[in-house]
Formats: C-alpha cells, sequence, structure tokens
C-alpha cells in the first residue's frame, strides 16, 4: 500500500484545515501548492467519507467536520485509493493464472503477511500525528 499524489495532496489540504477556519476552494489549493483541478476532486473524496463540510455559493468553501485524532492514514488511503494493496495480487478478485496452474504461492503467502504488517502500522497512526500535531 502505498501513497498515491492525491493522498498526499489531501494530507496537505487536511493539514490546512485544522485551523477550523472556513477555507476557499482557491486559497486551499493556493496555501498547499496543489493544482486546483486535483483540489475539486480531492475534497469531493473527503466530503463523502465525512472529513470536510464543502458548501457551494459567494461564502462557500471548506472546512474540517471530523476530528483527526480518530481517522487513520489507512482510513485516508482508503478513502482516496480504494483498496490499495503492495501488488495486485493482494485484491481478493485478483486472477493469477500461475496460481491457478501451480496452486500455492509463496511469494502470495509472504506478501498477504507483509501487507497485514503494513496495514496495522497505517491503521496506528492518526492523520493528527502524521499531520504533526502532537508535537
Amino acid at each position: 500500500m502505498f501513497m498515491n499524489r492525491q493522498t498526499d495532496y489531501a494530507l496537505r489540504m487536511l493539514r490546512a484545515l485544522t485551523d477550523e477556519k472556513q477555507h476557499s476552494v482557491r486559497s486551499l489549493a493556493e496555501d498547499e501548492q496543489v493544482p486546483q483541478a486535483f483540489t475539486y476532486k480531492i475534497l469531493k473524496k473527503l466530503s463523502q467519507a465525512g472529513l470536510v463540510k464543502l458548501s457551494r455559493g459567494p461564502g462557500g468553501g471548506c472546512h474540517l467536520v471530523e476530528d483527526l485524532k480518530n481517522v487513520s492514514l489507512y482510513d485516508l488511503i482508503t478513502i482516496m485509493e480504494g483498496d490499495a494493496h503492495v501488488t495486485a495480487c493482494m485484491q481478493g478478485s485478483y486472477d493469477c493464472e500461475w496460481r491457478r496452474t501451480h496452486g500455492i504461492c509463496k511469494i502470495h503467502l509472504n506478501l498477504c503477511v507483509v501487507q497485514e504488517e503494513i496495514n496495522q502500522k497505517l491503521r496506528a497512526k492518526s492523520l493528527w500525528e502524521i499531520i504533526g500535531k502532537n508535537s
């Protein structure tokens, strides 16, 4: 499970929103150096997940509505990327021709262990910690 650019941008935007103020999409994009086209897309995902509230119109913008102490880095990656894994064969729907032909795959089994260790570490870190608010 590796973070893509959208997840990195989402972290930056959430960092800015920890000030508990309403931000315009434009200022958020500029302040956090996120392309504005990505900003809208990311905010929509964060809103659908219940982390931010979006408002339209002249006084519109966005603000944080979820306590980031209760949201893990794993949660954010899942929100932004869906089912992210170390490799495609970790996905339940993956059709592995090698496994169909040969049966048990030691590589797959060992990568499953690695994937679970990564997931545990990501679940153990809140976004609040990742953003650096605990220091």
